[in-house]
């Protein structure tokens, strides 16, 4: 899968120091962090997860039913941003943690809805921010493919940075994580 097992154990510790219960991640893929996070969350604690990529959860799934943790998580077959947005809209829910590990390009559009679903004083956790170090490169030093979403994340940082809505860090595990403790 290419995700670094300490980032897995960061986000676990993560979870059980926030004492968090009610989670959402963006982003599921084939479920390592989706695992990580089910197995840190207490007994009762549930994990909305939402991919639109079936067969790759359903892979994962096979592990989160060996370990014991699948009646925690709610997955949801759809795009993010139209899940979040019926999240945003429907019944009043409020999570404690999100973690966001998909379409890179839309980081700044999650953001706006995470700061409606996650509570004041929870914790959002954006991957990749890093980008493989291309943050840091000049364009014509970035392979062509990877231009839209070094761009992409160049101004999630900026405008991360700048919002006093949120006090960030960047943690440089992997390819980077940056964690927004929500304020207002």
């Amino acid at each position: 899968m290419g995700t670094p097992i300490d980032e897995g154990l960061f986000l676990s510790m993560l979870v059980k120091m926030i004492n968090a219960k009610n989670t959402l991640e963006i982003g599921v893929f084939t479920g390592y962090s989706l695992l990580t996070t089910a197995l840190a969350l207490p007994e009762d604690g549930r994990i909305t997860a939402i991919d639109f990529n079936q067969e790759s959860f359903d892979l994962g799934l096979e592990f989160m039913k060996k370990a014991g943790v699948d009646h925690k998580i709610n997955f949801i077959k759809s795009d993010s941003l139209k899940a979040l947005d019926q999240l945003v809209n429907g019944e009043k829910q409020e999570f404690d943690f999100a973690f966001v590990d998909a379409d890179k390009t839309n980081y700044v559009n999650f953001l706006e809805r995470l700061l409606k679903l996650v509570k004041v004083g929870g914790t959002i956790a954006f991957d990749n921010t890093l980008w493989f170090g291309t943050v840091v490169d000049e364009e014509d030093e970035v392979i062509t493919r990877m231009r839209p979403y070094r761009t992409a994340i160049l101004e999630f940082n900026k405008k991360i940075a700048l919002d006093p809505r949120v006090e960030i860090a960047l943690v440089s595990i992997g390819d980077g994580i940056t964690l927004c403790r929500r304020l207002v």
